[in-house]
């Protein structure tokens, strides 16, 4: 089957309640709809690079000159959100059809929002494919990336067949899920072993120094009738629910029966639900395949990978000292991140510091410490300050 035969459906996952980025990220601002690493905002990046033409860096000889066709029309996009988000995001997405901009009634994490883009696809389009990708990703080569998710989405058409990018691990990360992978095919897809969910330090360095797992991107491929039948295996009382919803679409009973039905839904991420058991099923039978994603991946997962991702982008000085101000002096300072743009700032003999202003707030904390700034924001929902969150 060609690709471009294909009926492609890319699924943007944007929920979220902005706890990683505060005081920059609030309820109604996710780091998603913030330009968080230069002037386009997290998911209007993700959405050109579905449905832009990507320009070839090299021209290839085997390939017709000009650039590539894009993955996707803009018509052909879902968003999965909340109703705090979906305003900015309709704005942000205006190509988007506003009815596919989907406002789940309640948070019930990514395997209830994966299964109802399933069972709204395979309603009305029954032999698309769909991916799922975050809306939070930054991708560096978006030439590789697209000529990655080409190759998903072939292998997705060819069978019942589950497609996860894997990144390869370049430390042993405890905030990201594991894949083990087993034989690679000749074309370097590799078959899935297992999933493995947030590991422990000691399993980390296990994984990483095995050299046979990778780090599991949250972008997935697959068909949407393949998707559908799998939350009606693994996710048995859940599925009914999503099908009663998806049956509802487009008709005036939609609104209620999404707000009744999906908060009763399991509130669990689809690599428990759907890809651990399916793995259990074995590499040779449970169609799960894994493609290296080779194409400079981040997801921002906080101020110090921010940090770390600007100074890659040669944004820092040559202390490692990443500065967002009106102006700057930095004397004796070390692997700072700062963000005052309507502030003079000066850096002087101090180190590994994360400082974030707003108009309302100011954080200061570590680079060390950065992954706690959601604590922040519960403490905050604790004392009622609401207005702040």
């Amino acid at each position: 089957m060609e690709a471009a035969a294909i009926d492609f459906r890319p699924i943007i996952l944007a929920g979220g309640s902005g706890t990683r980025f505060w005081p920059r990220s609030r309820r109604a601002r996710a780091k998603q709809v913030l330009a968080l690493d230069g002037e386009r905002t997290m998911i209007r990046r993700t959405l050109d690079r579905l449905t832009v033409p990507v320009r070839l860096t090299a021209p290839d000889p085997l390939r017709a000159s000009g650039p590539l066709e894009p993955l996707a029309k803009p018509t052909d996009v879902w968003v999965i959100t909340n109703s705090h988000l979906s305003g900015a995001i309709c704005t942000q997405l205006d190509c988007v059809p506003e009815q596919q901009v989907v406002c789940e009634p309640a948070a019930r994490n990514t395997a209830p929002a994966c299964g109802l883009a399933a069972f709204l696809i395979e309603r009305l389009y029954p032999d698309a494919v769909i991916g799922i990708f975050p809306a939070d990703h930054v991708i560096a080569d978006e030439e590789a990336f697209a000529e990655t998710i080409r190759r998903a989405i072939e292998l997705a058409a060819a069978g019942d067949n589950m497609v996860v990018l894997g990144i390869e691990p370049t430390r042993p990360e405890t905030g990201y899920g594991y894949i083990e992978t087993g034989e690679p095919s000749a074309d370097g897809v590799m078959r899935v072993r297992r999933f493995t969910e947030k590991p422990n330090q000691e399993k980390a360095e296990e994984f990483v120094a095995a050299g046979n797992y990778f780090w599991n991107s949250g972008m997935f491929v697959w068909s949407a009738r393949t998707l559908a039948n799998a939350t009606r295996e693994y996710l048995p009382e859940t599925a009914p629910l999503l099908e009663e919803i998806a049956a509802a679409w487009g008709t005036p009973e939609f609104d209620r029966v999404f707000g009744e039905m999906y908060p009763q839904c399991e509130n669990i991420s689809v690599d428990y639900a759907i890809l651990e058991p399916r793995s259990a099923k074995g590499e040779h039978h449970s169609h799960l395949y894994c493609i290296p994603a080779r194409f400079g991946w981040s997801d921002l997962g906080s101020w110090t990978a921010l940090h770390e991702y600007r100074l890659e982008r040669n944004a820092g000085d040559e202390q490692n000292n990443v500065v967002d101000a009106s102006g700057s002096v930095v004397l004796n300072a070390h692997s700072n991140y700062v963000f005052a743009p309507n502030k003079f700032v000066a850096l002087v003999g101090v180190q590994d510091l994360v400082v974030v202003e707003t108009e309302d707030a100011l954080l200061i904390t570590t680079l060390h410490h950065s992954q706690d700034v959601g604590k922040v924001v519960k403490e905050l929902a604790a004392r009622g300050h609401d207005k702040l969150i």
